[in-house]
């Protein structure tokens, strides 16, 4: 099944509404624990994401056509750095950021992948490098990231280091999108979605070991059902995600993801409580997402 080029922005939108509510569903389960005199530590963190990422991967599988041949003809290399960009190290870092910082700003920093993307592609994927225009549309971009850092607006919490930790999730990312192009020849884009989620949920809960004493009270009735709404939402949104990456230039898609910062703002702002959008957001996003529309329309004429 193919998609028309006519629909990819609304494909793109459906996982960037996805996206975006888990930033509130994140913070509605800290808000829980906060509740029930929990901090959100590393390992409690750690055994969240774990255990979102590893029934997300789960789900995909059992969709998948036929995972375990898929399995035998991957490189386990390229398979584990996969899992480790997609999954491990991208919410390691997300999770901690959140949990310091505003879900406004994450949503917003979000877009910032599609910068990374512009840069890493050349150098890995020996795509054309950013022409002097491409440069300055990147520039613009982080300088509103900077602006939006520093007057993030209230709840931001610590922006300036979870800002940085937002921005490496991202890279993270970008990184993740180029090491699934070395495995699609052999595995198809919903189990290798599934196979990363799982290895890098598994990894993540193994990280968190310190909190497996502790499970029962951190997953309560509550927090089970936004992680299972969490799991269902990574798996749809990387599913559908990871199959468009397989049909239409890494380039192309970086452009459209201007939509995932905006939903992830709407729906914090909307839906989290104790924040509030600053004039650092505001003029920031302007900028961010205006150089990442600006970087689109580049790569479309360059293609």
């Amino acid at each position: 099944m193919s998609i028309s080029p006519r629909l990819l922005p609304f494909a793109v939108l459906l996982c960037a509404l996805l996206w975006g509510s888990a930033f509130p569903g994140i913070k509605a389960i800290y808000a829980t624990w906060a509740e029930d005199g929990i901090e959100p530590s590393f390992s409690n963190r750690l055994i969240l994401a774990g255990v979102r990422y590893t029934l997300a991967g789960l789900i995909l599988l059992l969709l998948a056509r036929q995972p375990l041949k898929e399995w035998k003809q991957t490189p386990k290399g390229r398979l584990l750095w996969f899992a480790c960009s997609q999954t491990f190290f991208q919410y390691m870092t997300f999770y901690t950021a959140l949990s310091i910082s505003s879900a406004a700003l994450g949503g917003l920093l979000t877009g910032t992948g599609s910068l990374w993307w512009v840069i890493l592609a050349p150098l890995i994927l020996k795509t054309t490098w950013p022409s002097r225009y491409q440069w300055s549309l990147i520039g613009l971009g982080t300088v509103g990231v900077l602006i939006a850092v520093y007057r993030p607006g209230g709840g931001s919490g610590d922006p300036v280091l979870g800002g940085i930790l937002f921005i490496l999730s991202t890279l993270s990312g970008a990184l993740a999108v180029i090491a699934l192009q070395g495995i699609i020849p052999t595995m198809g884009p919903r189990a290798a979605s599934g196979f990363g989620l799982l290895i890098g949920g598994l990894m993540l809960s193994v990280a968190g070991f310190a909190a497996w004493s502790t499970f029962a009270d951190l997953f309560t009735p509550t927090v089970i059902l936004w992680t299972v709404y969490l799991a269902f939402v990574s798996a749809i949104a990387f599913d559908i995600w990871n199959y468009l990456t397989t049909i239409f230039p890494v380039n192309l898609l970086a452009g459209y993801r201007f939509l995932i910062p905006i939903c992830a703002v709407v729906e914090s702002a909307l839906f989290v409580k104790g924040e509030s959008l600053g004039i650092g957001i505001l003029l920031g996003g302007v900028l961010v997402i205006t150089s990442i529309i600006g970087l689109q329309r580049t790569q479309k004429k360059r293609m």
